[in-house]
This record gives structure tokens, sequence and C-alpha cells, in this order.
């Protein structure tokens, strides 16, 4: 069984199939186009702002164009009403093909529902709950209600993206920039350094100028190189004798 072929719409065509789908559920519509990068890739895109009643229908519309990837549902605290932004991409991995659709969905505060559309596309679970728990919404139908980032211990009506009375409120924000180090504290041990040993060389003078002996590039024995083995040994053996004559005197 081999795969539909897939059929490209201009960004226009897709508006238009829309429009007709939703009817007058489109609040508003606005196709942008334009250049990316160096090469001037044509990028496309539609912005709708549609009713709530009709997101599911709307999925379910774009799913018929082209099974689309979803991006992340984002959402806003515009006053009285929270926007959701559902990203969407369809045509994906047609190279220079590709297509955004933007959903901008506005629900009212007094009655923050919304349907889930994570029977059309599974993995809208994941950024639902998200919603639910950061900005307040409650998803119908979603299959999962858990919490997906906050600790089961935080408040059930306090809600992090909100910029209203239900937001994090004063009590729970913590200024850590603002806090200075703990008094009181004692130091910790810390143990003395100890002293670096310092050998002493044959001729009494203190090792850290031992090093000055090797800063020829001759070695010892290349100095003598001329000599043979005997002869150096015998040098060493006089100089010895030498140097016990001077202890006797």
């Amino acid at each position: 069984m081999t795969a539909a072929k897939r059929i490209v719409l201009d960004i226009s065509e897709v508006e238009e199939r829309l429009k007709s789908s939703l009817g007058r559920k489109v609040i508003s519509s606005e196709v942008k186009i334009h250049a990316e990068g160096r090469a001037g890739k044509r990028n496309e895109s539609l912005w709708m702002k549609i009713e709530r009643e009709v997101i599911h229908d709307a999925v379910r519309e774009v799913i018929d164009i082209d099974f689309p990837h979803l991006g992340v549902i984002s959402a806003v605290d515009a006053g009285d009403e929270i926007e959701l932004i559902y990203h969407f991409y369809i045509f994906f991995g047609l190279y220079g093909s590709e297509k955004a659709i933007y959903f901008t969905v506005p629900v009212p505060k007094k009655d923050p529902v919304i349907p889930t559309i994570s029977d059309l596309i599974p993995g809208a679970v994941y950024t639902e709950r998200e919603k639910q728990e950061m900005i307040g919404i409650t998803v119908e139908g979603i299959p999962d209600r858990r919490r997906l980032f906050l600790p089961p211990d935080f408040p059930e009506d306090v809600y992090p993206w909100r910029k209203d009375e239900c937001g994090i409120p004063d009590s729970m924000i913590k200024n850590l920039w603002k806090s200075e180090r703990p008094t009181g504290r004692p130091n910790p041990p810390v143990k003395p350094k100890e002293k670096k040993k310092t050998g002493s060389t044959r001729d009494g003078k203190d090792g850290n100028n031992s090093g000055k002996e090797n800063d020829s590039p001759l070695k010892a024995d290349e100095t003598e190189g001329s000599k043979p083995a005997g002869e150096k040994s015998g040098e060493n053996n006089n100089s010895s004798e030498r140097q016990q004559v001077n202890k006797n005197e």
C-alpha cells in the first residue's frame, strides 16, 4: 500500500479553504510572506484568529489539507482574556514548501475552558497540560490531567504565567539576588600551607639555583666529548685525592 501523494497548496489557498470551512467563526485572518536568509528563502505563514468553539474543527481541516507538525500551544495573559496560539506547520519535510499556520484563540478568564485536540494529535496533551497548570486553562476531554512541570505541593489556584490576582503572590517570590551571605557561621577549617622543602647541591648552593647548571645546551659529558671514558674517570679520581690532601692539611 503506497502513501497518498501530498498536494502542496499555496498559503492563500489554505486561507480560503479554512475560511470556507469555519465561516463566521473566523474573527480575522492575515497572510504574511517574507524572505529568509541570504538565499532569500520564501517563508509563508497564515495568522488566523478564531472562536474557541471551532478549534477542533479547524485542526481537523488542517489535517485534511496535510497532516501538520504541532510545534507548541503558547499562551499569554491579555487582560480579560487568555490568548492561546496553536503553532502548526504543514507540508513539513518538503523543502521550500513548508508553511506555518497560527490559530489565535481568545478564551475569557471568566470561563477559561477549551476543548482538547489530543484526540486528533495525541502529542498535544503535553502542551495542553502545561497550559492548565501555568495559566489556568481548563482543557475539556484531556486524557491526562496531571501536572507536567509544577510540583504536587504547589498551590492549586496560583498560575505562574498570569499577570492578575491569580498569578504568583509577592509572598512566594524569593529574590535570591538580594540575599547576603549568612552571618554567624564558623569559618571552614583551612590547613596551613606546607613550606616547600628545597635541597642543596654538592657545591652548597640552594637547590633553587641548581637548574642553572643545566642551562647550557651541552650536557656535562658532551663538553668533554673528545676525551675517552677512562681519562674522565682518572681526572675524577685525581680531583678526589687532591680534596683529601687538603682536608688532611
